[in-house]
């Protein structure tokens, strides 16, 4: 926000007869409903992929661009490689009119294709960039996200808030962020606003703009109203006005002592301006005497030195009231946006719990079907029936769900691109997966449990065969024969029933997933 626009409002501020504080966001329910949002509900790739990054693989994009823009902040500069990921500086001092920007691209080649990791790569260009906390970078990551998502496209309200140095590379087609990972890769302007890019810290991204009504009334359309992060975010408001609010009581401190000596300098001026006065008098009343004449001009000179110095001083003076102003101004600011949203998160928090889908209630697990391939897993509570959370893996095959010590396994995935489909662990809070096997399985293959054991079919060099996994999804064994791929595990006493590429029954020792006998009745059976 320019200084000319902050200082304007902060006059109206002071010198008007209202209680509300500078741009506090004393919220109109009935104006909220009526502009409402959808739930921002990004569509991730959810399965396993052919191609695994890690996650620190997945930060250091963007703490490699952020690490760039970190050497000049002042000045507009870029970072990154078109065709992947791209950042644009986007800077102008001399513009007092709207925010700066940091604009990051999605190019054509990039394989980010979910939510979670896309944010993963903003919060660690925001730490590399501007020295912000990991913590703090997760949460304004969220908010950056849904913001570009919210006004994916309103090129009308980005030229309303950035300035020209920004616009200038956006389109409206692009512009923002879409809510399909399929249309993020070509198609994608992030835009990040900054305040004080210079000198970085908390204040740098600001957050107001990136947690405006549209954004939050979007969040509240989650099933949780998205409580946790948005609690996060007033923590760093209220961070954020102690801050400006010790800036605040330090510009006033340095206001105090300019202004003293403002006054010392205008004392100067006067006495200056006396005596320059009483030199020409004397100089007028004797026109003939050059000593006169000549002191009169130099008490004159000596005026016209002064008030230079008395102007500058009362300059700096009032850049300091300017600057306690502006401080106090924002410190306000941030302490009302804090307090009324906590306030709301209150309301939507006894909400919860009278819905009975507070994020603490106890839940048990269960697979809902989305079609005859595909079912995603979902936390129930166990007192009401009442859906509590679903999973954003929609990939589940098999209809099958088993607990695998403090996780859940399933197989899941497609294929084609990067996709796969492979065993996978999802985790409780969340039902996201946290880990997935190293090895392909069967599109048609069966998952099933014996004791600590869970066996699938999966892919070797061989073709396919019978896996054996342990509950942190490590491979224990491998059939020695090729199995077909959709078959049965039938766990016996004897051993483990499968059939094999040509239809036969076989039995396999559970020991080493061999062969237990090659003259079995099955193919004694076959063969006659």
């Amino acid at each position: 926000m320019s200084k000319k626009i902050l200082y304007a409002v902060i006059t109206v501020f002071f010198f008007c007869a209202i209680a509300t504080p500078l741009m506090a966001l004393e919220i109109d329910e009935e104006e909220i409903r009526s502009v409402a949002p959808d739930a921002v509900e990004f569509v991730n790739y959810t399965g396993p992929h052919t191609v695994i990054d890690s996650l620190q693989q997945i930060k250091n994009i963007g703490s490699s661009l952020g690490s760039v823009i970190a050497r000049n902040p002042g000045q507009s500069g870029t970072a990154g490689t078109n065709s992947r990921y791209y950042v644009v500086h986007a800077v102008d001092p001399t513009v007092t009119n709207g925010f700066d920007a940091d604009i990051m691209f999605i190019g054509k080649d990039a394989t980010v294709d979910h939510i979670r990791n896309l944010r993963h790569i903003i919060a660690s260009y925001l730490v590399s960039a501007y020295g912000y906390s990991e913590a703090d970078a997760s949460t304004l990551a969220v908010f950056v996200t849904v913001y570009n998502a919210v006004y994916r496209g309103n090129l009308e309200k980005f030229n309303s808030t950035y300035k020209p140095v920004v616009v200038k590379y956006l389109t409206a087609e692009h512009a923002g962020l879409a809510l399909n990972y399929q249309d993020w890769p070509g198609k994608s302007q992030i835009v990040i606003p900054l305040t004080d890019p210079v000198n970085g810290g908390l204040s740098t991204v600001d957050t107001s703009v990136i947690s405006d009504t549209q954004v939050v009334e979007s969040m509240r359309e989650e099933d949780d109203k998205s409580v946790d992060v948005r609690k996060e975010l007033v923590d760093i408001k209220e961070r954020e006005a102690d801050i400006a609010s010790e800036k605040a009581a330090e510009a006033q401190k340095q206001a105090t002592e300019e202004t003293a000596k403002q006054k010392q300098e205008e004392q100067k001026l006067a006495e200056a301006k006396q005596e320059a006065e009483e030199a020409r008098k004397v100089a007028d009343e004797n026109p003939n005497d050059r000593a006169a004449q000549q002191e009169a001009q130099k008490k004159e000179e000596a005026v016209a030195r002064q008030e230079e110095v008395t102007q500058a001083q009362t300059q700096v003076a009032e850049e300091k009231r300017q600057e306690a102003a502006e401080q106090q101004a924002i410190a306000d600011q941030k302490r009302e946006e804090a307090r009324t949203d906590r306030a709301q998160i209150a309301k939507d928090q006894q909400q919860l719990i009278k819905d009975g889908i507070q994020s603490d209630a106890d839940g048990v697990y269960g697979l809902e079907i989305i079609d005859n391939e595909f079912s995603r897993m979902v936390k129930l509570n166990k007192t009401n029936g009442v859906v509590m959370q679903e999973s954003p893996v929609t990939v589940i095959r098999g209809r099958t769900l088993l607990p695998a010590d403090e996780n859940y396994m399933a197989i899941a995935g497609k294929t084609g691109g990067n996709a796969a489909v492979k065993v996978v662990l999802l985790d409780t809070q969340y039902m996201e997966i946290i880990s997935e096997s190293t090895e392909y399985a069967s599109e048609q293959s069966v998952l099933v449990q014996d004791g600590n054991d869970y066996y699938a079919v999966i892919q070797d060099s061989n073709g396919w065969v019978l896996g054996k996994y342990n509950s942190q999804l490590k491979l224990l064994l491998k059939s020695k024969i090729s199995v077909h791929p959709a078959t049965a595990v039938i766990m016996t006493e004897a051993g483990i029933c499968i059939t094999d590429p040509n239809g036969i029954a076989r039995l396999l020792n559970k020991s080493d997933l061999s062969e237990i006998s090659k003259d079995s009745p099955a193919t004694y059976i076959v063969e006659k």
